[in-house]
């Protein structure tokens, strides 16, 4: 026997407990005048996937990747946008902490400061690292001088700008999960005598760890996708700064199809990525 509550109307409850059930729009039909910006919205953002499968050269694709140049991009792409994957974890992690757990004043201040790379133009980061890190930048002078480090147009600046533009991602997937976070967890293990790092490595590490791997897979596509940081901090030069956007933009220039099959990898890796996070950030409806 059914017995429905009319308080609820997204469950059913039965016998066995509750069950989710699809609500329908009110009216029992779409609106015409948001049926239709819908569906022009959907076929904005799929028509140019679509047309990107569609005009591949699926037959000479073989080709097109087993190149020495595409393995050589494919390879310092993997292992950069690892390295700043990790580079985001070390000092990332610690910051989304600070943002959830500590008051301070400027707090607000520090977050809007943390997620402007977000929202600030790929290429305009690449300068503001140049003028930061450059040889003659207002840190970089420092390492060149001091300890003879040199971070533009080299593979540790392509770390570098790829860090830069990516691990906001990490922070603020980290902040929102130590914020759903029970914090009574983390003053128990304090008030016994553990001491905050103790605290936060046995006890809050672990129950945020999905945020954090989720926001470290995040940073790790966003990184492998970058284009306008690393040209203009890191350069293009093959073997050592061009990863995989960059040659997708110069095979673009001489040999469009080379471009497409680039483009497809990249895109097989997004869809990757998106299928991985697919329990966490998307309702399976």
């Amino acid at each position: 026997m059914t017995r429905t509550d009319p308080s609820d109307a997204g469950t059913e409850t039965l016998r066995g407990g509750p069950r989710r059930r699809r609500v329908r729009a009110p009216g029992g039909g779409v609106p015409l005048p948001l049926l239709v910006p819908a569906l022009l919205g959907l076929a904005f953002l799929t028509v140019p996937l679509v047309a990107l499968l569609v005009r591949a050269p699926w037959r000479g694709m073989p080709e097109q990747l087993t190149g020495a140049a595409v393995w050589q991009a494919l390879q310092l792409s993997l292992v950069c946008a690892t390295a700043a994957t990790a580079v985001s974890l070390v000092i990332g992690v610690p910051l989304a902490w600070l943002l959830a757990r500590v008051e301070f004043p400027g707090r607000g201040l520090v977050r809007a400061l943390v997620t402007l790379p977000l929202v600030l133009p790929p290429v305009v980061g690449g300068v503001a690292l140049l003028m930061a890190l450059g040889r003659n930048g207002v840190v970089g002078k420092w390492l060149d001088a001091w300890f003879g480090i040199t971070l533009p147009f080299t593979t540790a600046g392509v770390v570098v700008a790829e860090a830069f533009v990516a691990m906001p991602f990490l922070v603020i997937s980290v902040e929102g999960t130590l914020r759903a976070a029970d914090p009574r967890y983390e003053e128990a293990a304090t008030t016994l005598g553990a001491s905050r790092f103790t605290a936060f490595r046995r006890v809050t590490l672990p129950l945020i760890a999905p945020g954090v791997a989720a926001g470290a897979v995040l940073a790790w596509a966003r990184a492998l996708g970058e284009f306008g940081a690393t040209i203009t901090f890191a350069g293009n030069f093959p073997g050592r700064t061009q990863t995989m956007p960059l040659a997708v933009y110069l095979a673009l220039q001489s040999d469009p199809e080379a471009a497409i099959a680039l483009s497809l990898v990249l895109l097989a890796v997004s869809v990757a990525v998106l299928a991985g996070l697919r329990d966490r950030w998307m309702a399976t409806g």
